[in-house]
């Protein structure tokens, strides 16, 4: 029997984590635990149809006996920033030391261009910048190479600058804590690990005390996939000397890893792909900290 721990998981967000390593979904396995999540087959159909319209994926067969094949263009949007997620830990554990320095881009991409301006400012704020004034957004960590594909993407290279200073003031304040506290919402950002932590917790007890069928496992899977996303989504991965401590993403995450290295040891069937792309850094994590007391 699978357990509902009220995890806010949309019939899309649920499609695109069944992506396997081959970039196909097994139609019977995504209507089996789309069901275990409450989900009725009439909004798997539904979501699939509008995947299949919008030419994201493909289609081979009908119903439960069909295969859906993630486009290449889907595949490629869908596979996880491995390299995020091993800064985000060799954060935590203290191996990427800030340097004192802000890292500041502004933009002033013109009207006749406003998509690509509009798609700028939600690039930047993706990356975890944030807005200090119009056109000008902060982040205290080195994103000039992503802020360079970025603009390259959007061919808006020569609207952008880019500098580095140790010397920032916003308006009257000039404490660097002080500046992150104004600048990220911090108390939303770390409500959100909290409730990480909190199922992490539940998700990492349920795996040591029984073993679960594969639907489980995979149910257990895309739920720990959407809370970890909305957590991570808005987290600007701040340096620890900008941050409250003890910081509640630290803890959620070392829990989160510990849940994905079980999960990882269970060799379900056919796996998403999320999982295995983590796999080296899930064993670098749990390897380098050893097991996580749950409490």
């Amino acid at each position: 029997m699978v357990e509902n721990h009220n995890v806010e998981v949309t019939t899309r967000t649920l499609v695109e984590s069944m992506v396997r390593e081959d970039a196909t979904i097994d139609a019977a396995e995504l209507y089996t635990v789309a069901n275990a999540l409450g989900m009725t087959d009439q909004q798997v159909r539904l979501c699939i149809r509008r995947l299949v319209g919008d030419g994201r994926f493909t289609q081979q067969g009908r119903g439960r006996k069909a295969i859906l094949h993630a486009t290449a263009d889907t595949a490629s949007a869908l596979a996880p920033d491995v390299e995020f997620v091993r800064y985000m830990f060799a954060q935590d554990r203290g191996e990427a030391e800030w340097d004192d320095r802000w890292h500041l881009v502004a933009f002033a991409i013109p009207e006749s261009a406003r998509p690509a301006r509009d798609a700028m400012r939600d690039g930047i704020v993706r990356l975890g910048g944030a807005p200090i004034q119009g056109g000008l957004y902060v982040s205290a960590n080195a994103w000039e190479p992503q802020l360079a594909v970025l603009a390259a993407e959007l061919d808006v290279a020569d609207h952008v600058t880019t500098c580095t200073t140790a010397d920032l003031r916003v308006g009257h304040i000039e404490s660097p804590r002080r500046i992150a506290a104004r600048l990220w919402p911090l108390d939303e950002i770390a409500a959100r690990h909290r409730r990480l932590l909190d199922f992490a917790r539940r998700t990492l007890r349920r795996l040591r005390a029984a073993e679960l069928t594969d639907t489980e496992l995979l149910t257990v899977t895309i739920e720990l996939a959407a809370e970890f996303t909305s957590a991570m989504e808005p987290d600007p991965l701040l340096p620890p000397q900008l941050l409250p401590q003890p910081w509640a993403g630290t803890k959620a995450r070392g829990v989160v890893a510990e849940c994905w290295s079980l999960l990882l040891a269970a060799e379900t069937p056919s796996p998403p792909r999320l999982f295995r792309s983590y796999a080296e850094v899930v064993r670098e994590v749990t390897g380098h900290a050893g097991p996580l007391r749950v409490s």
